[in-house]
């Protein structure tokens, strides 16, 4: 039986890990949860899964959640709150692997504290990996702790890689959808409204993932990620354009056999491959092979998509750049859903903070979280003198 911390369980990533532990009971429970901000799921999920401790957002919300059990009569849970909360849930005694799936670098003390602790990491959190990726792979070498990706491109690509070893890949494909704006007039770019941009032609998600979709970004920080996870530069991370998404990744070998990883577009398998690696459970989710009708790949192109440019840029100079380029976009995104910059404002934004970021890198995490702090106010003046040259 393997305990789970699940770190973001009223995020979509957490809802479908506690989906896998309900389909499979005799292989996985439930240790700990660090549920955010929703009390009422949070609640649900205490009442259902019994963990020994929840964290929540805020003093708050942890006390409210605390009087709401009382009166339920759920007893034996230990209510906590904030970064302390999620850091005790992510290395309590009980829990055997964590579901490191908090949104942004939020979660970042606690996925690394899990790692100092010797606990196993399925990675939902590309934030994490590009933040702080240098040190939590290092941290992790030493600790000898796996980390096993649940994004599900670099799922694929580590499930492709297990057939050969790393000195014969020549490089890594991570496929992207190209988002709405694939094949749409450069020219028209600044009319681009936020409600066009959240329209994604095939995922349903988050406010600001979909928005990076649109403008590449998010492929950007999945070849950051990618270079932490495999050890590999940037050069060998390559991006193709693969609008039907059946592809989820594929690798390259020496000897020119390229192996791709096909399956339904559903998160619980990327989960439930990490949870039981190295075995390979049965499932029901398997995938028709009469749906293969076409698979179209094309090269992206980065005068549309700077931000992909961008990314490969900061993943080469690596470090500060990297914090930077992730935190730039979180603020740059807001500001375009607030009407506050046009759509070709979030690459503009970015390169600019970039153009101001020192290149140095940040040896732990209270230097990671400081940087962050630093090209966020850096990003806000960029955008507010923008408003004011406007």
């Amino acid at each position: 039986m393997k305990r789970l911390a699940i770190l973001g369980s009223t995020g979509s990533i957490g809802q479908s890990s506690l989906s896998i532990v309900e389909s499979y009971p005799e292989r996985y429970s439930v240790a700990a949860l660090a549920a955010g901000r929703n009390i009422d799921s949070a609640f649900e999920q205490v009442a259902r899964w019994r963990p020994s401790l929840i964290s929540l957002a805020t003093e708050e919300l942890a006390a409210e959640l605390d009087s709401r059990l009382l009166q339920a009569g759920i007893t034996g849970v230990e209510v906590l709150w904030g970064t302390a909360g999620s850091v005790a849930c992510a290395t309590h005694a009980d829990v055997d692997f964590v579901v490191s799936a908090i949104v942004g670098v939020a979660g970042l003390e606690a996925t690394h504290a899990a790692i100092l602790a010797g606990k196993p990491i399925g990675l939902a959190n590309k934030e994490c990996m590009v933040a702080a990726g240098e040190i939590l792979t290092r941290d992790a070498r030493a600790k000898n702790v796996p980390l096993l990706p649940i994004d599900s491109e670099h799922n694929a690509v580590h499930q492709c890689m297990r057939v050969g070893t790393a000195a014969e890949v020549k490089q890594v494909w991570l496929t992207a959808s190209g988002g709405p704006f694939r094949q749409l007039p450069l020219d028209r770019f600044a009319a681009i409204t936020p409600e066009q941009a959240l329209k994604h032609p095939t995922w349903v998600m988050g406010q600001r993932i979909t928005i990076d979709s649109a403008t590449m970004l998010n492929k950007g920080l999945e070849v950051i990620e990618a270079c932490r996870l495999f050890d590999l530069p940037p050069s060998q991370i390559r991006v193709t354009v693969h609008p039907q998404s059946t592809v989820h990744s594929l690798v390259e070998y020496v000897d020119g056999s390229i192996l791709a990883q096909i399956s339904v577009t559903d998160m619980r398998l990327p989960i439930l491959y990490a949870l039981a690696y190295p075995e390979r459970p049965a499932s029901t989710l398997t995938f028709d092979l009469a749906s293969l009708s076409r698979l179209d790949f094309e090269q992206p192109d980065f005068a549309r998509f700077p931000c992909l440019r961008l990314a490969y840029e900061a993943a080469a100079i690596g470090g500060a750049h990297c914090i930077a380029l992730n935190a730039a976009d979180e603020i740059a995104v807001d500001a375009f859903l607030r009407r506050e910059i046009p759509f070709p404002g979030i690459p503009r934004t970015i390169e600019e903070v970039l153009e101001r970021t020192p290149d140095s890198h940040p040896e732990t995490i209270a230097g990671v979280l400081e940087a962050d702090s630093q090209a966020r106010e850096r990003a806000r003046e960029v955008i507010s003198a923008a408003a004011i040259r406007v």
